[in-house]
C-alpha cells in the first residue's frame, strides 16, 4: 500500500468543511431544564422578571421538566396550584421539542378562544424573545401556512386546538400531546367524545410518543387530573426541615399564624423534631428538595405541587385567602373555600351533602292500607334513651332496601325503675299488621347506650341478644366504618356494636333524595297514629353535612342545620333502625322467593341436592 497523501486545500474549501461539519454535529445531550437555563429568555408580557431563565429560581420545576424530556417516559402529569409557573414550564417543553428534538405537536386547551390566547400571550412572544426559536416560524410568507392556531417548524408543527371543538380534533398524526386545564375540558367534543381520549388517539402511529397532562383540579367527583394522578407515581415535593433535616411535603396542616394578627408571623412547624421555621428558610432549604413517589411502580410519572412551595406566591397571600374563604364557609357559602383548595392547595373539591328540606318530606306522606303495607318483608327498630322516656321508631324493609316509617313513639317514665323498661320490652315484642291480617314482629333492634343509664342499657340487651336487641353506640368521624364487629368492654360484658353515625347519615340522606319508589326509597305514613307529624320531619332533617378543615385536611362533619332546633332524635333513631337491619343482614325478598332461597340454604348446610 502506498503512503497516505496530505492534501491541501485552499481555505475557503476548508471553512466549507467546517461549517459542514458543524451542521452535521449531533447536537449536545441536553434535559429540558438544562435547554431552559441554556437558551430560553422571559418575555415581559408574561413574566415579572424578564430576561434569562433560571430554573434554579423554582428548583421543584427541575425533576417535572427533565421527566418530560425523558425518552423512556411516555405520560407526565402534573396536577398542581394556580402559581407554581406551570405555564412557563409547558413553554419551555414546546420550545424544547421545537429547537432540539422536532415533533408534530399538539397543544390542548379547553376551548377555542383560551387556544388563541395561548397563542398570541405566550407562544409569539417566546418565538419573538428566544433567539433560537425566532426564526424557526416564517410569518412573513403567505406560502409558509402558519396560523394564529398552527406554527410550522422545520421537522414539525406545533397545533393549538380547543377542546371543544370537534373540528380541530380531526385525525392528524402527533407526536407530543400536550393537553393544558384538562378539568376544563367538556365532557365530550360535540358528539365525538372525551377530547383527551381523541387526543391520545392521534399518537398511535409514534412509538416514542409523548403526553403531557396538566391542569389545577376541580371537583373530585369529575376530575380527570385527579384521576390521572391517582394511577401515576402520584410525587410530592419534599424539603429538610431546616432545624432538623428531615424530609417532608410542605402541607397546609403545618402552617401556623395568629389568625386576629398576620403581622406576628407566620410558620411552618416540622412533622418530626416540631419546631417552627420561618417561610424563607423552609423555601431555602428548596435548593435541596426532592419529590417522593407514593405509587413507584406506576407507569406514568405524576407530580402534585401546592402554593407553599412556590417561588411565585408569598405565604401571608395564601394565609389571608383561607381566613377570607373559612368566613364565607361558615356562613354557609363554600365557593371562595372551593377556590381557595382548588387553587392554593391543588386539590380536588369533595362537595358536601345537600340541605334536606324538611317540609318536602312532610307532604310526600301516604296513606298505607294497613299498619304495614304489603311490599314490607321485615321490621326493624331503633331506641334511644333520654333522661325521662324512650323514642322508638319501627321501620319496615322490602326489595333494594325501600323503607316504611311505621310507628314512631315515645314511651315515659322514670328510667331509674324497672316499669318503664318493661314496657319498651312490651312494645318491641308487638305484632305489625298487614293488609290481610299477616303478623309481623321486630326482627332486630338498636338501642343507644350513650345517654345517662348505659349499664342498664347493656343489661336489657345482653338478656334479650338472642331476640336480637343490640346496644349500641355511636361514634362520629368519616373515618369511622358503619358497623364495627361487637366488644364486650363493658361493666355487664354485653355485646356492644359500635355504629359509624356519620357514614350512617349520609346513607339515609342520599336515600331521602330519591323521589322514584323502589329500591332506596324512604316511605312516610299519613295515618295520625303513626306518629310521623311536622315535629318528626324537623328533627330527620335537622342536620347538614359541611366541610372543615383539621389539621390541614378537609374533612365532611354533620352540623346542625339550624341552632335554635336541636331535636335530632328521629334522625338518630332511622340511623339505629338502619344499623339494626345491616346487622341482622335477613334476606330481603318477597315471601316465597325469600322461603325458596331459605330451602336452598337449608340444603346446602345439610349436604343435600
Amino acid at each position: 500500500m502506498g503512503e497516505a497523501r496530505i492534501i491541501d486545500l485552499p481555505p475557503h474549501t476548508l471553512a466549507m468543511f467546517e461549517r459542514c461539519l458543524t451542521v452535521l454535529k449531533p447536537p449536545p445531550d441536553l434535559t429540558l431544564s438544562e435547554w431552559a437555563d441554556r437558551y430560553r429568555m422571559l418575555s415581559a408580557e408574561n413574566s415579572a422578571e424578564p430576561g434569562r431563565w433560571h430554573t434554579e429560581k423554582a428548583p421543584y420545576q427541575r425533576e417535572i421538566m427533565d421527566a418530560i424530556s425523558n425518552p423512556h417516559i411516555r405520560k407526565v402529569v402534573i396536577m398542581s396550584a394556580a402559581q407554581i409557573g406551570k405555564t412557563a414550564m409547558l413553554m419551555n417543553m414546546i420550545g424544547y421539542y421545537m429547537h432540539y428534538y422536532p415533533a408534530p405537536i399538539l397543544v390542548m386547551q379547553p376551548t377555542l378562544e383560551m387556544a388563541q390566547t395561548f397563542s398570541k400571550d405566550f407562544l409569539a412572544p417566546m418565538l419573538r424573545d428566544t433567539p433560537v426559536l425566532r426564526n424557526m416560524v416564517d410569518t412573513k410568507s403567505r406560502y409558509s401556512g402558519n396560523t394564529i392556531l398552527k406554527k410550522n417548524f422545520p421537522g414539525g408543527h406545533v397545533t393549538i386546538i380547543g377542546a371543544n371543538s370537534p373540528a380541530s380534533l380531526a385525525s392528524r398524526p402527533i407526536k407530543v400531546l400536550l393537553a393544558d386545564e384538562v378539568d376544563r375540558y367538556p365532557a365530550s367534543a360535540g358528539t365525538e367524545g372525551d377530547p383527551l381520549l381523541l387526543g391520545q388517539k392521534r399518537q398511535t402511529t409514534f412509538w416514542d410518543k409523548k403526553t403531557v397532562v396538566v391542569s389545577t383540579p376541580t371537583l373530585k367527583s369529575s376530575s380527570r387530573i385527579a384521576a390521572e394522578f391517582d394511577i401515576s407515581t402520584r410525587e410530592e415535593w419534599n424539603v429538610p426541615c431546616p432545624k432538623c433535616g428531615h424530609y417532608q411535603p410542605l402541607a397546609w396542616k403545618g402552617v401556623e399564624f395568629d389568625k386576629e394578627d398576620l403581622s406576628k408571623g407566620i410558620t411552618y412547624r416540622c412533622e418530626a423534631c416540631e419546631q417552627t421555621s420561618g417561610e424563607y428558610e423552609w423555601k431555602k432549604q428548596g435548593q435541596h428538595g426532592r419529590f417522593v413517589a407514593d405509587n413507584p411502580g406506576a407507569e406514568a410519572r405524576g407530580f402534585h405541587l401546592n402554593t407553599l412551595a412556590s417561588s411565585f406566591c408569598g405565604w401571608q397571600e395564601i394565609v389571608e385567602k383561607f381566613l377570607t374563604a373559612n368566613e364565607l364557609l361558615k356562613l354557609g357559602d363554600p365557593e371562595k373555600m372551593k377556590t381557595w383548595v382548588n387553587t392554593e392547595l391543588g386539590a380536588p373539591w369533595e362537595e358536601p351533602g345537600s340541605v334536606l328540606d324538611d317540609m318536602e318530606l312532610y307532604k310526600r306522606r301516604e296513606i298505607y292500607e294497613a299498619e304495614v303495607p304489603d311490599d314490607v318483608i321485615v321490621l326493624t327498630a331503633g331506641v334511644d334513651t333520654q333522661d325521662d322516656r324512650f323514642e322508638v321508631e319501627v321501620v319496615g324493609w322490602g326489595v333494594g332496601k325501600e323503607s316504611w316509617g311505621i310507628r314512631y313513639q315515645k314511651i315515659y317514665g322514670d328510667m331509674l325503675k324497672g316499669q318503664i323498661w318493661n314496657d319498651l320490652d312490651a312494645f318491641l315484642q308487638l305484632p305489625f299488621r298487614k293488609k290481610d291480617g299477616t303478623k309481623l314482629y321486630i326482627t332486630a333492634t338498636c338501642i343507644d347506650s350513650g345517654g345517662h343509664h348505659p349499664n342498664e342499657v347493656y343489661s336489657f340487651a345482653k338478656e334479650r341478644f338472642e331476640r336480637r336487641v343490640f346496644a349500641i353506640k355511636g361514634r362520629g368521624g368519616p373515618e369511622v366504618a358503619y358497623i364495627n364487629a361487637p366488644t364486650k368492654n363493658n361493666r355487664v360484658k354485653a355485646p356492644l356494636f359500635t355504629i359509624g353515625v356519620d357514614a350512617g347519615k349520609a346513607i339515609l340522606y342520599q336515600r331521602l333524595k330519591h323521589n322514584t319508589k323502589g329500591p332506596n326509597y324512604c316511605h312516610f305514613p299519613m295515618n295520625e297514629e303513626a306518629g310521623y307529624d311536622e315535629t318528626y320531619f324537623k328533627g330527620l332533617t335537622s342536620e347538614k353535612m359541611v366541610i372543615r378543615f383539621r389539621k390541614g385536611r378537609s374533612i365532611t362533619a354533620w352540623e346542625l342545620k339550624d341552632e335554635k332546633y336541636k331535636r335530632n332524635e328521629p334522625l338518630d333513631l332511622r340511623n339505629y333502625a338502619t344499623a339494626a337491619l345491616e346487622i341482622a343482614n335477613p334476606v330481603l325478598q318477597p315471601q316465597e322467593q325469600a322461603t325458596t332461597t331459605q330451602r336452598r340454604r337449608r340444603r346446602t348446610l345439610s349436604g343435600g341436592i
